[in-house]
């Protein structure tokens, strides 16, 4: 699916969504990353949901984000809280959701000035 959003220059938008695939500003990424408005991580380790280990959310804390975002592939998935309990007690929010909802939410908060961390889990 392609969708746009009006006016947000500058900004690390999500252009376009689809199985096994993001596109950043109508750049294509097929592999596990972190999107920030300013910045992409493109190194984020997990390849699938069962690899998602506490390094990988602690690794996020760097990006001091106010809320991640974390899309789990095509299917809603929810991680065990323990993996997630850095983020909070740090104070982040943390939201699970299929990756299309995380891209769109995503682009929602970034262009309402939001620091959000979209994480998606995205693997061949």
């Amino acid at each position: 699916m392609k969708f746009h959003l009006a006016d947000a220059p500058g900004l690390n938008l999500f252009t376009a969504y689809d199985s096994g695939y993001v596109e950043i500003n109508h750049r294509r990424f097929q592999m596990s990353l972190i999107v920030l408005p300013d910045r992409i991580a493109e190194d984020w380790p997990p390849r699938s949901f069962e690899a998602l280990a506490a390094p990988h959310f602690e690794a996020l804390l760097e990006f001091n984000p106010e809320i991640v975002l974390l899309g789990t592939g095509s299917a809603l998935r929810f991680p065990h809280p323990r993996l997630t309990q850095t983020l909070i007690q740090a104070r982040i929010g943390v939201e699970v959701m299929d990756t299309p909802a995380a891209c769109r939410t995503y682009n929602i908060l970034a262009s309402e000035g939001r620091r959000v961390a979209a994480a998606l889990i995205l693997g061949l």
